[in-house]
């Protein structure tokens, strides 16, 4: 029998992904977002409680996917107001709610969490930051960082149940381009437009499809029970590609699937604002969560490509 969630930030790119692999698994999902939604979507701003409290009164739920917050390190620079308003705030909203209806939080947080501890490029356990507090070099990072602070204090301190999943760039099909969106999406719709790009040299990433993210991050719903008895700090959760690639090598892949680009590429030896290389250990979401990456980036791209010249066709050459 499927279970009451909540999901907000729904209309978002991954929430919306979320919403639609949960219903197909038979739960009943209600989305909850700023934005005013179609049938069993909630609007509510999750830094006011008073609108949290609502959602949660009216949906009763047993598992809140907490996915609504301010994204990327820029955003944070520039609407810094709002970050903290919406990160901090509105996920000690969603504590507290949650704590009060007993319902399971799993909490969208960040590959941004391990600040500088990820700049070796060893593959990153998630007990890294048991035991050590990173240097940040963007807000955002230190948001993601601080929210995990929040749900470690609630689950030792209250009956809060909490998984954690740090994520590390998923991208595919249905992100709308803006200047803040995730690296994939950015080079992909700078190139189908001659748009100028930089690549700074020798930053590393891992690449997961959308498809085995919502996977994963679904898994959660179905596995509650299991969790639960497994101590809070252990609930913490790697979930990202086992495609470990240079941003230079990304942009090679693009441009074969762009063959017509006329973008201007600058290489750049270092961005202050961010961290090198980003690699996980999986194997913690592989036994527990059933994580598993079937798309490569090689099958990724170029639907990715596809769909977003569809979705721009009308400024598409």
């Amino acid at each position: 029998m499927g279970k009451r969630i909540l999901v907000t930030g729904s209309q978002g790119t991954l929430g919306r992904k979320l919403v639609a692999e949960l219903q197909s698994r038979g739960h009943v999902v209600t989305g909850c977002d700023l934005h005013h939604g179609e049938k069993n979507e909630i609007r509510a701003d999750v830094a006011e409680m008073r609108q949290v409290s609502r959602a949660f009164e009216e949906v009763q739920p047993e598992v809140v996917y907490h996915l609504a917050a301010e994204f990327g390190r820029n955003n944070g620079q520039q609407y810094y107001e709002q970050l903290w308003k919406s990160n901090a705030i509105g996920t000690r909203n969603i504590i507290e709610a949650c704590t009060e209806f007993g319902a399971h939080m799993v909490f969208a947080s960040s590959s941004e969490s391990y600040g500088d501890t990820a700049e070796t490029g060893a593959a990153l356990h998630e007990d890294i930051l048991l035991t050590q507090v990173p240097n940040f070099h963007n807000e955002y990072a230190l948001s993601k960082w601080t929210n995990e602070k929040q749900i470690q204090i609630a689950s030792q301190n209250s009956s809060l149940k909490a998984t954690t999943l740090r994520f590390f760039n998923a991208y595919g099909p249905g992100e709308e381009y803006n200047n803040y969106r995730s690296v994939v999406c950015l080079f992909i719709y700078r190139l189908l437009h001659d748009m100028p790009i930089t690549v700074y040299e020798d930053y590393h990433r891992v690449f997961m499809y959308v498809t085995d993210w919502a996977r994963t991050v679904a898994n959660v719903a179905d596995r509650t029970e299991c969790l639960e008895p497994i101590p809070s700090h252990l609930r913490v959760f790697n979930v990202g590609g086992e495609e470990y690639v240079s941003i230079e090598a990304l942009v090679e892949k693009l441009k074969k699937l762009i063959p017509a680009t006329k973008s201007v590429i600058t290489l750049l030896p270092k961005e202050q604002a961010n961290i090198t290389n980003k690699r996980p250990n999986n194997s913690r979401a592989e036994v527990i969560l059933g994580h598993e990456c079937r798309v490569s980036l090689d099958e990724g791209l170029p639907t990715t490509v596809e769909w977003m010249k569809n979705r721009y066709w009308y400024s598409f050459r």
